[in-house]
């Protein structure tokens, strides 16, 4: 079932040309496109398995488990 018509994307960009003016229209482009390439890059970033080089790898904390245990037999 399609929702959406040709009609209804010519009736939001009328209503957007009213409402924003045309001059803004590109800049509005602009930034929803932006914020949309930053979306897309976040949500790869959550699923790929593989890190990414640009980022830094998480500190790793070194656990002795010996000692602890020693520790605790002690006590």
């Amino acid at each position: 079932m399609n929702f959406f018509s040709p009609w209804h994307l010519l009736l939001v960009v009328l209503v957007a040309l009213l409402l924003f003016g045309p001059s803004k229209l590109p800049e509005l482009g602009r930034g929803f496109g932006r914020m949309f390439r930053e979306f897309k890059d976040a949500t790869n970033g959550l699923v790929s398995d593989e890190p990414n080089p640009n980022q830094a790898a998480p500190a790793r904390k070194e656990v002795n488990t010996n000692s602890s245990v020693e520790e605790e037999a002690r006590k």
